[in-house]
């Protein structure tokens, strides 16, 4: 157990110092991220003109702003650019065979990648999402309380994992299917609607919105940035975690059956 767990660290530790070396971009990549928001700032602005300044779906002008801002957190946390391709591109091309004949397992070893690169950019990028935030911080209430900051957080990591073996499952389909590009256009075509990171799950009309929030895509931005703005509490609050987590483990599951049962049907040959 302890060798196993040395293991692992030393590969966190190699993954977080290789970026933190040659991704100086981040604190720049940053601040390009924000500014496709001022577009839709700016066209909400005008409808909360036209409608008088009047609420819409229980959010002010100023929540949709505040709201559109901690999407950009949330997704900071849940993407996973080249994630489920390169899984894919790694079977196709017979790499993943290193994985199978090494005592190193891939998912975790893929995890701790996106770990280590998720620390190195918020270890840069800490600063432009500070500035911006207080740039901005008349748009948002004040801080969340202690108890949806405490639930914000949590989201926050869960909607990590959930991204990552999310997309990892659909990455491990790459066993049935040579090429899984279109299966990703799609993914991320619902997931830019329903995930939330155009505009908030509420504006939906009954029972679109009870619908989409039974399926896992809401939790990878509307979810996390919904508490952190303090419009989930109580009951509501715990339903939304426990289903958080209760998705993150049955892709956690999905993925290492995908896997098991990829890796019985798979063949390689050569060098």
């Amino acid at each position: 157990m302890y060798s196993r767990a040395l293991t692992w660290w030393t590969i966190l530790r190699i993954a977080l110092a290789e970026r933190l070396v040659y991704r100086g971009d981040f604190a720049l990549g940053t601040l390009m991220r924000f500014l496709p928001i001022i577009t839709q700032i700016f066209l909400w602005f005008a409808v909360f003109q036209a409608r008088g300044n009047e609420q819409l779906a229980g959010y002010s002008y100023r929540d949709f702003v505040a709201y559109y801002l901690l999407t950009m957190i949330a997704r900071a946390f849940s993407s996973m650019p080249g994630l489920a391709s390169g899984i894919a591109g790694q079977i196709r091309s017979g790499e993943i065979k290193k994985f199978l004949i090494q005592p190193i397992d891939l998912l975790g070893f893929l995890l701790l990648g996106r770990i280590a690169h998720k620390l190195a950019y918020y270890a840069v990028a800490a600063l432009p999402f500070a500035l911006v935030f207080f740039l901005c911080r008349d748009f948002f209430p004040g801080w969340p309380s202690a108890t949806n900051l405490a639930a914000g957080i949590l989201s926050l990591i869960l909607c990590f994992l959930l991204g990552y073996y999310l997309e990892a499952c659909m990455g491990l389909v790459g066993f049935w299917w040579l090429e899984v590009s279109s299966l990703l256009f799609v993914y991320m075509l619902f997931s830019f609607f329903l995930s939330g990171h155009m505009f908030p799950l509420d504006m939906l009309p009954e029972p679109w919105k009870t619908l989409v929030m039974l399926t896992p895509l809401p939790y990878l931005a509307y979810f996390p940035s919904a508490v952190l703005l303090g419009k989930m509490q109580g009951g509501e609050l715990v339903f939304g975690l426990l289903a958080e987590a209760g998705w993150v483990v049955f892709f956690i599951v999905l993925s290492r059956v995908v896997f098991h049962y990829g890796t019985r049907r798979y063949s390689a040959y050569g060098g």
